[in-house]
């Protein structure tokens, strides 16, 4: 159990640190991303990168092992 909760706190620190430079390379704005502005706040849903990226590392995985 504790190797699983210090995996997810290093992908999450990795995802936060790497965030800018994903921005840049246009995650974020594909088509199927959600962005909503009401009452001042903004709600972000990234469906199409969520996807993309998962599919990316499940190639990475499929490759190295």
């Amino acid at each position: 159990m504790l190797k699983w909760l210090i995996t997810v706190i290093v992908a999450l620190a990795l995802l936060g640190a790497l965030t800018p430079l994903l921005a840049r390379l246009g995650l974020g704005r594909l088509p199927g991303d959600l962005r909503v502005q009401r009452d001042g706040r903004e709600y972000y849903v990234p469906f199409s990168s969520t996807l993309l990226l998962s599919l990316l590392l499940t190639l990475l995985v499929f490759l190295f092992t």
